[in-house]
């Protein structure tokens, strides 16, 4: 708003700005900037965690019901998440959302926040310098046996946990939605739960132990090791090889300001990495659940039938004995176990690495770009003050 006047020693009008609403909007502007600013901080504040594997696939259903994907037409963006749910919501209106997709995506997040919570309560076990939250960067860096132990040990929680939706997911017909027997993902749950009780959530909860303690274990190692222990000693290399006279004035107290996008692209290959150690164990554990959930599925009416626990227990044996011939058998048609176990790995691995993982190397290029001087973190190695934002 810009307002006049006349000056009584001057004819000339002279303009005024309006300072309270400058101020105003300025001082607006610099509150949305700064709320978007945390909430991106927040949602990115443990970078491990763009790295996660998803636990049920929330657009299941979503693909069940797109005509592109089961007459498996070529790739385009409808066929993406963002096409699968527009014409989902076009289709069956916008209470597909919360009635169909809402239900995974919380269940995702709360199996994560289990993991990365448990994680962190047995790393700073291990690690004392790791429960020190207050301290933004951890050194000593914790060793990989450490971060293993920690990693194991939380995705054998996460087992147990995240066993009802392992249960819930390979019991889930989309058929059983469109043809009205459940009206929503969360009747099917809910009936579903209680229509196989606690020994079907538990049934072959064993493959999914070992799959979650061992691949977990392989996760955390490999990703602290690469965007801690790697990124150091890359460090400390490439800027030791300067010599005392090479180095400018101001720095000749051994002060070290890496390249803002060095240490994201450690962070972006550790995830990367890491995802790979995990699938090395997921992929072939898979393949063996998929052939024992299919022989699972057929006692759940033993279950109803609230046999005793022995007999029960005899079942299942069974089950494993069973689901072990057959996985002999298709490892001897593909030509042995390795080539049937590791098939479409490659593929099946670059599909694993989340998406929210480029979004996080943005985020921190830019945080470290335009960040101030106040975020930077110093650093004692090798005589060296390592300073990274």
């Amino acid at each position: 708003m810009v307002s006049t006047y006349n000056n009584p020693q001057n004819s000339q009008p002279i303009l005024l700005k309006d300072s309270k609403n400058n101020a105003a909007t300025g001082a607006s502007a610099a509150g949305v900037r700064a709320i978007s600013s945390q909430l991106i901080a927040f949602y990115f504040r443990a970078p491990i965690k763009a790295f996660f594997r998803t636990r049920v696939d929330y657009l299941a259903f979503a693909r069940a019901i797109n005509p592109q994907v089961q007459t498996k037409q070529g790739w385009s963006w409808r066929m993406s998440s963002a096409g699968l749910l527009i014409y989902a919501v076009r289709t069956h209106g916008w209470a597909f959302v919360p009635n169909q997709i809402l239900p995974p995506l919380l269940a995702n997040t709360g199996v994560g926040a289990v993991l990365y919570t448990s994680y962190l309560q047995l790393l700073g076990r291990l690690h004392q310098p790791s429960s020190e939250s207050v301290v933004k960067r951890i050194y000593p860096p914790p060793p990989p046996s450490r971060t293993f132990a920690a990693g194991s040990a939380a995705g054998a929680v996460q087992s147990v946990v995240a066993a009802p939706l392992d249960a819930l997911a390979v019991r889930f017909r989309p058929t059983d939605i469109l043809n009205g027997r459940y009206k929503t993902v969360w009747q099917y749950g809910y009936l579903k739960a209680k229509e196989i009780g606690y020994r079907g959530v538990f049934a072959g909860w064993g493959l999914s132990f070992f799959r979650d303690s061992l691949g977990h274990g392989l996760f955390f190692a490999t990703f602290e090791y690469i965007k801690a222990q790697s990124y150091y000693a890359f460090i400390t290399r490439s800027y030791g090889s300067l010599t005392w006279r090479q180095l400018p004035e101001e720095n000749r107290v051994r002060v070290v300001r890496p390249h803002y996008a060095i240490e994201p692209a450690f962070l972006m290959l550790a995830g990367v990495a890491a995802s790979v150690a995990q699938q090395t164990i997921h992929h072939p554990v898979s393949l063996v659940q998929d052939i024992h959930y299919k022989n699972l599925a057929t006692l759940d009416k033993e279950n109803r039938r609230q046999a005793p626990i022995s007999q029960t227990l005899r079942m299942y044996a069974n089950a494993y004995r069973k689901t072990f011939q057959q996985c002999r058998t298709r490892a001897t048609q593909f030509g042995g176990w390795r080539k049937w176990l590791y098939r479409d790995f490659f593929r099946n691995t670059i599909r694993q690495v989340p998406s929210t993982s480029a979004g996080l190397i943005i985020f921190e290029l830019v945080r470290r770009r335009y960040g101030s001087e106040a975020e930077a973190a110093p650093m004692e190695k090798d005589g060296y003050s390592i300073i990274s934002r």
